[in-house]
């Protein structure tokens, strides 16, 4: 396999992922700055021209975090970090999906929208006027999240896929403009003991 990697969050948190897996996969870094992942060899690979991409031994090619994470846990069972039965993984599915959709989309878009909109304006369509509002909503979000939180991990005892992209992503949002509020206290204890872990180091 081959993991086709970039600077930014998403490639970030399949690369915990796969530190946390302990596994030994082959990357290739694509220039994001540049626009290499919008030239036609990346986009054979990835037809929307974002990373990460995992390359498979037979050249099929998969992408989006949460379907390469899905593919490596079934794949590479040991440690779980979807869930062994069901009900685990429906609930950190659940949680991941959470976390997404109310603080990682738009947190990443007020980014594009704002900061980024140098790089971002001839690649995808950006809403400038957006970017303030996605990033209240994402602040919302860790708002939301911060009183639904009842144990270490976002998924009570179990360190999941959903910790894993929070992660990538509140750590992201610190380097433009989007840090954490301290006043989130579980949140900022959360991201204190994600932080302290191998894989995070690891995948730097």
């Amino acid at each position: 396999m081959k993991l086709y990697q970039s600077i930014g969050p998403n490639p970030r948190a399949v690369k915990m992922f796969i530190a946390e897996k302990g596994l030994d996969i082959a990357r290739v870094d694509v220039d994001l700055p540049k626009g290499e992942n919008r030239e036609a060899p990346h986009l054979a690979r990835n037809p929307s021209g974002q990373t990460p991409t995992l390359e498979l031994d037979d050249g099929t090619c998969l992408a989006e975090i949460t379907a390469i994470c899905e593919y490596l846990e079934e794949t590479h069972p040991s440690p779980p970090l979807i869930g062994t039965t069901p009900q685990e993984r429906a609930e950190a599915r659940m949680w991941t999906r959470r976390v997404d959709l109310k603080i990682c989309e738009p947190m990443a878009n007020g980014f594009r929208f704002g900061e980024g909109l140098g790089l971002f304006k001839d690649r995808v369509l950006c809403v400038p006027e957006a970017s303030p509002g996605l990033k209240a909503m994402a602040r919302n979000g860790e708002e939301w999240l911060e009183g639904q939180l009842t144990g270490p991990w976002i998924c009570g005892e179990r360190f999941t896929l959903a910790d894993i992209l929070l992660f990538s992503f509140i750590e992201f949002g610190a380097q433009v403009g989007q840090p954490l509020d301290p006043g989130f206290g579980k949140l900022t204890a959360w991201f204190e003991r994600v932080k302290a872990r191998p894989s995070v180091a690891a995948s730097a």
